[in-house]
């Protein structure tokens, strides 16, 4: 039987079959940013038995204005209309600090021999710091300053924007505390200098088809804290608590929230990193998605109450700024090439595929049937 992929054609293609599921929750932030103390506590529980059983929801009522949504998305099409030769001016790969302009070139992956293209560009930008910031760590890889394209109305708006999610985020950070039974601080204490990183993404045109080989991003999970999504087009998939690969629809006026790793080794895997992927619809659109971070140097593990003998087996300490480095280096061709050369060196292990990876319960038959 032919699936219908995400812009409503169908495809033959099993590998990019999904459920549809339009049940998946939609919270409101009225109570959490205007309610009063029951109200609050509300949210938070319904925040995180969302992201429990589902992994993923939709918020509304987020108290970010539409002129500032729409600011960042009015600069980051300025962008990427521009020519070639202006992106490549501000390459990421001339940036030592994963700062700028990373090009279909940059977005073409090798695992275990099989190679995927993805097809968006983006441009990205973090945390900004002053060049001689002491904490600009030359250690520390995605800590620093960002890279700004010589465009008129380009920096104010995308800041503005930044500063607006980033906000939001700070927001549910706190929410997801009381809702886990957290002390207040406990996580928003490791957010100062933090490796956040905004991503003005384009889904570029083409006439490839929609297979496990030709994607808009091939799944993955985040690698932070959780992350927020803006976006108004179709495409995006999301693997479910009981791994079955699901349709997300674009919802006007909200954004998408999704828990990345350092969510799951926190609570011990209560709450599961969303494994997500995005569809090759072959149609042009642009997304923004926020990925809220901690600083570089914390150490994560499972935190009281989740720090059960199995839990801390399940999921060892690690240093959240290196699992994030170590993902980046093995996504990005630049610096995976940099690493094996040896002329990028890195101080810990980089494993060659995440150990918060999950696959769907199709994939899994699917490599049992040939072994």
């Amino acid at each position: 039987m032919a699936a219908m992929a995400a812009d409503g054609h169908t495809t033959d293609n099993p590998s990019v079959t999904a459920r549809r599921w339009l049940r998946l929750p939609t919270l409101s932030m009225t109570g959490w940013l205007q309610g009063n103390a029951a109200q609050r506590q509300a949210f938070a529980e319904a925040l995180c038995t969302g992201a429990e059983r589902y992994g993923f929801m939709y918020l509304a009522d987020h108290g970010i204005p539409k002129d500032t949504i729409n600011g960042a998305y009015a600069a980051s099409a300025a962008f990427h209309n521009q020519p070639d030769a202006f992106k490549r001016r501000y390459g990421i790969e001339h940036s030592r600090h994963h700062r700028g302009y990373a090009s279909a070139a940059q977005n073409v992956q090798t695992v275990a021999g099989t190679t995927t293209f993805n097809y968006h560009e983006t441009f990205d930008l973090s945390f900004d710091m002053a060049e001689d910031d002491p904490r600009n760590h030359p250690g520390f890889g995605l800590v620093g300053p960002n890279v700004w394209p010589d465009m008129a109305n380009f920096r104010a708006p995308v800041m503005r924007y930044y500063q607006a999610v980033y906000t939001l985020g700070q927001a549910l950070m706190a929410a997801f505390e009381m809702g886990l039974g957290f002390a207040p601080g406990t996580l928003l204490q490791h957010v100062n200098i933090p490796t956040s990183q905004l991503r003005l993404m384009k889904y570029f045109e083409n006439d490839h088809p929609a297979d496990a080989q030709n994607t808009g991003i091939s799944a993955h999970s985040d690698f932070e804290c959780f992350t927020l999504l803006n976006t108004a087009g179709p495409g995006l998939q999301v693997l479910s608590v009981d791994d079955h690969w699901i349709e997300a629809p674009s919802k006007p006026g909200t954004f998408v929230l999704n828990t990345g790793d350092c969510m799951e080794a926190w609570t011990g895997g209560r709450l599961k990193s969303t494994q997500h992927r995005v569809l090759n619809t072959g149609r042009e659109r642009y997304s923004l998605p926020f990925f809220f971070a901690t600083d570089y140097d914390v150490r994560i593990r499972p935190l009281p109450p989740y720090d059960t003998p199995q839990a801390r087996a399940a999921y060892p300490e690690y240093c959240a700024g290196e699992h994030l480095w170590g993902r980046t280096i093995q996504t990005f061709p630049y610096l995976r090439e940099r690493w094996r050369s040896g002329e990028l060196v890195v101080p810990f292990a980089i494993a060659e595929e995440n150990p918060f990876k999950r696959i769907s319960v199709e994939e899994r038959a699917k490599a049992g049937r040939t072994r």
